[in-house]
């Protein structure tokens, strides 16, 4: 239930706004540019100590921050469906900014209640239950919610209505955090003075919008300036030069952002957040973690972040169908992929389980690429009758393209064993003291690629095709098997000695 909780709003920042938006006439560039929505994901680890150093009263540790953060998502949620994207962009874009900063800190707080929760044994079996709810999740908010506005073959909702609803399911996933879950012991008592912490939040916070204005105001006219002659003489449209443009100035306000962060968490003593870091730096491999980290899923993340537009835009899918097949026929493949995963590490260990299930989630980015290559109707198609489920409907038989059904159903079932074997990596690499704090920064350099790509995704699906842009996508999963491979012994020991990290 908690990994539902966790993965509903994950599609409502993701397929799901970027299904709104393609239905508001919205290019591609832009809807790639507005996965950077996403941003907080990658950042979570700055407040994530806060969570770590301080407990809210009545609920206990973990819990408390649990309620806060799902009450806080329904607000925001609400907000959300009341602006309409076409007529108020930047308000849309930054209410979808803070669903996204509130769902990074509900994950915060139960990635740390989940690891401190369960013994090492079970952590394969309980990542692979956490992958099912939250895919269960993004198939009810990002798969059944686009049957539910499709106006022909589905229930004609608007996304409004869809948004409200999900609210509402947050309303619940509080209340069963408040009364449901079982109390966690309270850890050792930290020295560090609690007025440390809270102004080296806010001087870290000072230092991202310092970074945030630099790049709007300096960065940004710099990267015309030094971009803008290299396009002399190109064809390429000008809607695009500007996305690169943008790209350019995005990454040179990231390179001066983070130094100047790390500097203000030192200055104003953010012991918290230092003392969780250097424990975790002080593991054995621990940077050649984070970058395999980085590129495990990225395959999977690029080839899958604007999944939606080539289905409904550049393949002609219908709604309902990409809802149907992208979705809810691909649960029981998701669940399977999921539990047959976590299952399987039981035999596998940690190590075999991530190169084998690494190296068939990369294998089925193939899928995409023959669909784009094929197009519609290369093999048999399936027809659907039209049903009534009470939550969701078709209204009308709908036929699910053979080709479009096989690529998908790849990627269900190998994404759900990749993610189970990824998410017990993760768990295997923090301390109980700073679980929070040392979850959040692996999970954050996790969702690098998720959020990061979207904006090299739009810019190169339009400039060499999406067929190229899915072999690519296959490539780039490539270095984590390299890199397994090299790490392997360093793995290996982490699988045979669970408590080494606490």
């Amino acid at each position: 239930m908690l990994g539902f909780a966790s993965g509903l709003p994950l599609a409502l920042t993701g397929q799901a706004l970027q299904a709104w938006l393609s239905g508001e006439g919205v290019d591609v560039a832009t809807i790639g540019f507005l996965s950077l929505v996403g941003l907080p994901y990658t950042f979570k680890f700055l407040w994530a100590p806060l969570m770590d150093r301080f407990d809210l009263p009545l609920l206990g540790r973990r819990r408390g921050w649990l309620v806060l953060s799902q009450l806080l998502l329904a607000g925001a949620l609400l907000l959300l469906a009341a602006t309409p994207p076409k007529d108020s962009l930047q308000v849309f874009a930054l209410l979808a900014v803070a669903v996204a900063f509130l769902s990074a800190s509900q994950d915060v707080a139960y990635d740390a209640y989940r690891t401190d929760l369960l013994p090492p044994r079970e952590r394969g079996l309980g990542s692979s239950l956490n992958v099912m709810g939250y895919r269960l999740a993004m198939i009810l908010s990002g798969g059944v919610a686009m049957i539910w506005t499709d106006a022909q073959h589905g229930g004609g909702w608007t996304w409004p209505e869809v948004y409200r609803l999900m609210a509402w399911l947050m309303v619940g996933a509080a209340v069963l955090s408040a009364t449901a879950l079982p109390k966690l012991a309270l850890p050792v008592a930290t020295s560090a003075p609690a007025g440390h912490d809270l102004l080296g939040f806010f001087a870290v916070a000072a230092a991202v919008a310092m970074g945030y204005m630099a790049t709007q105001h300096v960065f940004a006219p710099l990267a015309s300036s030094l971009v803008a002659p290299l396009w002399q003489g190109s064809t390429l449209a000008p809607a695009l030069q500007h996305r690169w443009m943008d790209l350019v100035a995005l990454l040179a306000g990231l390179a001066f952002t983070l130094p100047l962060a790390a500097w203000a968490s030192r200055v104003a003593r953010f012991d918290t957040l230092r003392s969780g870091l250097a424990n975790y730096f002080a593991l054995p491999g621990s940077k050649a973690f984070l970058l395999l980290i980085v590129l495990y899923k990225l395959g999977d993340a690029f080839a899958l972040s604007l999944m939606t537009p080539f289905l409904l835009k550049a393949m002609a899918f219908s709604s309902a169908e990409v809802g149907v097949v992208n979705k809810v026929l691909g649960l029981w493949l998701t669940i399977i992929g999921a539990l047959v995963g976590g299952t399987l590490m039981l035999r596998l260990g940690l190590w075999r389980a991530l190169i084998i299930f690494g190296f068939l989630q990369g294998l089925s980015n193939l899928g995409f690429w023959w669909l784009a290559v094929s197009g519609k109707g290369a093999l048999p198609g399936l027809l659907l009758p039209a049903f009534d489920w009470g939550i969701v409907k078709l209204a009308q038989p709908t036929t699910v393209d053979g080709g479009l059904l096989m690529a998908v159903a790849l990627e269900n079932l190998t994404g759900g064993m990749g993610t189970a074997a990824f998410v017990a990596f993760l768990m295997s690499l923090t301390s109980q003291r700073f679980t929070a704090t040392q979850y959040a920064l692996l999970s954050a350099f996790a969702s690098v690629g998720r959020v990061w790509v979207g904006p090299l995704a739009g810019v190169l699906a339009e400039s060499i095709g999406w067929p190229s842009f899915f072999v690519v996508a296959t490539a780039l999963s490539l270095p984590a098997l390299a890199m397994l491979w090299v790490m392997r012994h360093t793995i290996r020991a982490l699988d045979s000695d669970p408590g080494a990290t606490t």
